[in-house]
């Protein structure tokens, strides 16, 4: 390679790495309003037909609008258990806050410069308190405490009080009971409302935000909406209109969670919700002392407020509802939500053909950290069984590759001799490779047996909370990238294992022979196809980083076993004498 085609990947590797931060600085993201009211036109097409309305003999229960409200100083009640503390507030009779006590805020390298003194929390610093109504019932609550049973009361219109219950469970759960109390002598319909499920915010101070998202469960599959559906932009990196409200969900919605990247609020009610609604909502800015400790905190001032839509429902005079829905406020941790009903384990995302090779893969990963190891050590501890394991396949398949390479000539020769007879020429082709004991897809088969592989490492390592602050060398988390320091003005971080990736790519294939027919422009390609590798992966997880390294370097080592121990694969060896035909 000359020095100007040097000169120029280096400025189109600078250019790759820097779009990102060019992107979001010369198009920053417009904020987005919260609308806590529905349309008309979504209020009436969620009414299912044969829902009962507001007869001659009914009333409709409505609650004075929260703006109109005279303010009221709220009201904190705290309640913890081992594992969890719980802030209740009288805005609205809901749970504010969740601190979790056996996690931090801020892990690895942040809690060297930031500090340690706050617990991972969840629905921070949202507007809404979760289990909050929307469209009725959201005003002030009298709070109430009888052992670890916390107590909400209100008194709503035309003579209807509403009691909210909420008892401590275990594995994180909450079981919340809303009962509505009919004291009138007439029937009275509550409205069309929505119970907040909690807020997805970001989980610590360098959260880019990527990974907060809302799901729910249909009963049969999971649906999943991050921030690349709401920012709704072009081929995924140009500026686009951005959505600004998910529904989805026809009398089906099973549960419904708002999650960051480890942890997740999930709301389960006992018969399914008629419709689940995402916001994307803006958040309080970091502080100006926020700020000044940390220059360099990412968190993205928003997050998504999900709730559960219920039906229109009658009740009669004298007469009671309710409603009851378990809530889940945790860690996304498999073990621990592998023991709740209604497959909550599908949070973790372990669903499809590749979630089952995550769900090994982290049971591989922890039993090997069981046994004394860390988890970077279990990481390259099953990257090398596994290598270990296609070894024989792959050591056939190099065989085969450098076999091609030195029949080139012969191949090369029947190609030109049959030109004028396509069909021919693939039938001598083929008869040629038989005679030889080759194939053309030999050193495909490997890769493609890896790739379920390569994918569920991935999905594992994108939830899997056990790496959340794990070291392994200079990196402080592997959950996250491995950066060292950042670029000054242009805050481009440089994450050293990436760029060891692509070097131990580079590497591999320039001992990887070319398949046969390829053209020299194709194979220019290919050589330099690990640069698009570090873009794609450059901000991945340093676990993920670190396990396509050490398999790089095992196939390295795996290419020069194999040619050391084939005669025909040396250097200098006689190639395949010319087959007459």
């Amino acid at each position: 390679m000359d020095r100007t085609a040097k000169i120029v990947l280096a400025v189109s590797f600078l250019l790759l790495m820097a779009w990102y931060p060019l992107v979001n600085k010369l198009y920053p993201p417009k904020p987005i309003p919260l609308t806590n009211t529905l349309s008309n036109a979504s209020i009436s097409n969620a009414i299912p037909s044969g829902t009962n309305r507001v007869g001659t003999n009914q009333v409709a229960l409505n609650a004075l609008p929260s703006e109109l409200r005279p303010p009221a100083e709220e009201q904190l009640l705290t309640i913890e258990n081992e594992n969890a503390r719980y802030h209740f507030s009288s805005h609205g009779g809901g749970l504010k806050l969740v601190e979790l006590k056996k996690y931090q805020a801020n892990v690895g390298c942040d809690a060297e410069k930031i500090g340690t003194t706050n617990l991972a929390s969840l629905n921070t610093k949202a507007p809404l308190a979760a289990l909050t109504l929307l469209g009725v019932g959201n005003g002030n609550y009298t709070l109430t405490r009888t052992g670890d049973l916390v107590r909400a009361e209100v008194a709503l219109s035309n003579n209807v009080r509403l009691i909210k219950e909420y008892q401590l469970s275990t594995n994180y759960m909450v079981k919340t009971t809303m009962r509505w109390e009919n004291h009138s002598s007439e029937a009275v319909t509550l409205p069309l409302r929505e119970v907040i499920v909690g807020t997805a915010t970001p989980a610590g101070s360098h959260d880019e935000s990527l990974l907060l998202g809302l799901e729910w469960f249909n009963g049969e599959k999971a649906e999943r909406i991050k921030e690349t559906w709401f920012a709704n932009k072009t081929f995924g990196c140009l500026p686009g209109q951005p959505r600004t409200e998910y529904i989805g969900g026809q009398s089906n919605v099973v549960w419904g969670t708002a999650h960051n990247q480890f942890f997740a609020m999930v709301a389960v009610p006992a018969t399914p919700a008629n419709q689940v609604i995402g916001r994307r909502i803006d958040l309080p800015a970091p502080t100006k002392t926020e700020l000044a400790n940390d220059p360099q905190t990412f968190a993205k001032p928003f997050g998504y407020q999900v709730s559960l839509q219920f039906v229109p429902v009658t009740i009669p005079a004298g007469s009671g509802y309710v409603e009851q829905i378990d809530l889940f406020a945790g860690p996304k941790e498999y073990k621990t939500l592998t023991r709740l009903p209604r497959e909550m384990d599908r949070v973790m995302g372990f669903d499809g053909f590749f979630g089952s090779f995550a769900k090994g893969l982290l049971l591989s990963m922890n039993g090997l950290h069981g046994m004394g190891l860390s988890y970077a050590m279990a990481i390259i501890t099953i990257t090398v069984i596994i290598k270990l394991l296609f070894w024989p396949l792959t050591n056939a398949s190099t065989k085969s590759m450098k076999r091609m390479a030195a029949l080139q000539p012969q191949m090369k020769a029947l190609q030109d001799k049959y030109k004028d007879d396509p069909a021919k020429m693939n039938r001598k082709l083929m008869e040629f490779m038989k005679e030889h004991k080759v194939s053309p897809v030999g050193g495909c088969i490997p890769i493609l047996l890896q790739i379920p592989v390569f994918f569920g490492f991935y999905t594992m390592l994108q939830s899997a909370i056990e790496l959340r602050g794990a070291e392994f060398l200079w990196a402080c988390d592997l959950s996250k990238p491995d950066t060292i320091f950042f670029i000054p003005g242009l805050n481009l971080p440089i994450n050293p294992l990436p760029i060891l990736m692509a070097g131990t790519m580079f590497w591999q294939s320039s001992l990887t022979p070319p398949s046969p027919g390829m053209d020299p422009m194709q194979q220019k390609m290919m050589k330099y196809l690990p640069l698009m590798f570090v873009f794609f992966f450059y901000n991945a997880s340093a676990g993920l980083a670190l396990y396509w390294t050490v398999q790089n370097l095992i196939s390295i080592l795996q290419m020069k076993v194999t040619k050391a121990q084939d005669p025909t694969l040396k250097p200098g060896a006689a190639p395949a004498a010319p087959v007459k035909r």
